[in-house]
Formats: C-alpha cells, sequence, structure tokens
C-alpha cells in the first residue's frame, strides 16, 4: 500500500455491479465493511439502489448503509456511495445466470466508464461477468479487457495478475487453444513485454525490473525437437530486449518454472497464454489474487473470480480478491499521480 495517500483525500474509486446474481453484491458488501477502506478509499457502486436493499436484506446486513445519487459527481467523501441506476426490469436470482442480469452487468460497466473518462471517479475495480450473457449487437467482447482497451483508445493492454509476491501477464488472452501459436508473433510478443516492463517500473515503482518469459511448448521446445515458435519467435524477442538492457530471461519451460522457487526471483513473468499463467497463479494467489489491466491510460482492476454461481447467495463468497482489487487500484492512482 502506497502509504503516502494517507495524507491525501481518498481515491474515488467506481465499481461495477458485474451479474447481480452471482457473488459480486455479496464481495463488495463485505469488502466494503472493512472499515480500512474507507480511510483511503471513496467507493462509488453503480447499480440499481434495489439489488443491494435485496442483498441486505438476504444476509441481514441491514447496517450496511450507503449514500444514494443519481450522478457521482454529488458524492460523499469518504462514504459508500450508490450511483441508483434504475432498470426494469430488475428480478434478483441469485445462482441464476439470465439475459436480464447479463445486460445489466453491461449497463453498470458503461456507465463507470462514462464516469471515468469524465473524471467524476479515479479508477475502476469491475465485478465478474457472464461472459455469454453480457454478448449483444452492442457489446460484443470477450471480456472486461476487451472492452476497456477499445474504450481508452489504447492500441494493446495487458492482462496481469497480481499478488503480492507474484505478477504474471499472458500474451494471448480470451481465445481458443488452437489459436494461440498463430497469434503469437515477434510483434505481439514484443508489445506485451514493452508493456510488462513499463508499468513495472510505472505503476509498482520498480526502476530496475527482472522480467522471466516462459516458452509455448513443453519444455521450451526442447531446441526445436517439439516445436518452433520458441526458436523463431520468443528467443530473437528476448534477446532485442537483453541487447536493450533489460533484465529478460528465457525462455522457461512453464512446468519447471512454476514448480520450483525460481518465481521469487523475478519481478514479473510472462506466460504466452491464458491457462499457462493463470492455472500456476491461481494456486498460489486464488483468494488474494486481483487481475489488473496493464498498459492504459485508465486504471482498472478486478477479482480474480468469476460470477460464482453455485456461490451465489450462500453467503459464503471470500471479498478479499475484490478488497485487494480496491487497495491495488488506490495504490496505482497515487503512483501516477506522483
Amino acid at each position: 500500500m502506497v502509504e503516502s495517500s494517507q495524507k491525501q483525500n481518498p481515491v474515488v474509486i467506481g465499481i461495477s455491479v458485474g451479474d447481480y446474481n452471482g457473488i459480486g453484491p455479496e464481495v463488495i458488501i463485505k469488502a466494503l465493511e472493512d472499515n480500512r477502506v474507507l480511510k483511503y478509499i471513496t467507493p462509488v457502486i453503480y447499480a440499481d439502489n434495489r439489488i443491494f436493499s435485496f442483498y441486505r436484506k438476504h444476509f441481514n446486513k441491514q447496517h450496511f448503509n450507503y449514500h444514494l445519487t443519481q450522478h457521482a459527481n454529488k458524492i460523499h467523501n469518504r462514504k459508500i456511495n450508490l450511483v441508483d441506476l434504475k432498470h426494469d426490469p430488475i428480478n434478483v436470482q441469485p445462482g441464476k445466470s439470465t439475459i436480464e442480469s447479463g445486460q445489466y452487468a453491461v449497463k453498470s460497466l458503461r456507465k463507470a466508464v462514462e464516469d471515468l473518462k469524465e473524471g467524476s471517479i479515479q479508477g475502476i475495480v469491475t465485478c465478474p461477468i457472464s461472459k455469454e450473457t453480457v454478448q449483444s449487437d452492442d457489446f460484443n467482447f470477450p471480456g472486461h479487457t476487451e472492452y476497456l482497451t477499445q474504450e481508452s483508445k489504447a492500441n494493446e493492454s495487458l492482462m496481469l495478475m497480481v499478488s503480492d509476491h507474484l505478477r504474471v501477464g499472458v500474451v494471448t488472452g480470451h481465445i481458443a487453444l488452437k489459436d494461440v501459436s498463430g497469434a503469437l508473433t515477434k510483434e505481439k510478443l514484443t508489445q506485451k513485454l514493452q508493456i510488462l516492463l513499463d508499468t513495472l517500473k510505472k505503476d509498482f515503482g520498480i526502476k530496475k525490473p527482472r522480467v522471466a518469459v516462459m516458452g509455448l511448448n513443453p519444455h521450451a521446445g526442447e531446441n526445436g525437437l517439439l516445436g518452433n515458435e520458441e526458436i523463431e519467435t520468443i528467443l530473437p524477442v528476448i534477446k532485442s530486449f537483453k541487447d536493450s538492457g533489460h533484465l529478460v530471461f528465457g525462455p522457461f519451460p512453464a512446468d519447471g518454472f512454476f514448480g520450483s522457487g525460481d518465481i521469487r526471483k523475478y519481478d514479473g513473468i510472462l506466460a504466452m497464454y491464458h491457462d499457462q499463467g493463470l492455472t500456476p497463479f491461481k494456486q498460489f494467489a486464488f483468494t488474494e489474487g486481483v487481475n489488473y489491466t496493464a498498459g492504459l491510460p485508465i486504471v482498472r482492476t478486478s477479482p480474480d473470480h468469476g460470477t460464482a454461481f453455485s456461490l451465489a447467495g450462500k453467503g459464503v463468497a471470500d471479498e478479499t480478491s475484490l478488497r485487494n482489487a480496491l487497495f491495488l487500484a488506490k495504490d496505482v492512482i497515487v503512483r501516477r499521480m506522483e
């Protein structure tokens, strides 16, 4: 946590509700019950008031109070605020994935992004959505990351999973495994590696970051025996960065790398595809990990879990990841300001 922020006004962070039939509302309530949050952050929830009225009663959280407003520019500092986004119908059914709850998740997200662009809030934390039910003619994105990259007019972004001692980015994100090799080009790898180095310096305050790059194939290709991507694509990019003075190493066989203690030697790790990076990350840091979208002019984080419909409404969801997402967003905003 960036301690200097304690001396400043709390950072104003918007929270999109995600799918209201998932665990998003529950973890929001639980995370914001932590008194430490309001010491550093002024949270602004984007949701229909009826959603939180339902969950306050459902979880017997009547003490969970918030300032109700129609606009983010009329919030109360150091208080929980809720921008009341009215929508009909609102039919809260914990655990049930519906088109209505999916489309409302998009509405919440769009309004938060709109206020972020206008400067009413300083960053955004996105609660989980169902990638299936959010799809429409107006919203045709694999997930938050791709939508926010377009909305912030960035050329490229990087999904970066963050915990206290582990940061793992992925070169290819939400694409089918059969398409990974074709998408792995020198240009894309160079872009992603540069974003990782830049964000480690700018957003995490690491002056000379050490980065480990994974191979694509088993055993990092075994010198071409199990694939040529390491020789033809990954090694030349690593050499180029090394020649420019960066501390970039690899390519490492992913299984041996994550299975050893080598992860502690590096400030960041770049995996080639989604599950290669996220599977070991969640093994190490599932309850406390945060998804950070690096490379954007805006600051966006999210918990590292999904809607968890099977847990919704049962009162057992763990809020640690969402709380950490709030604090990471705050820390990055403060570092950028400083």
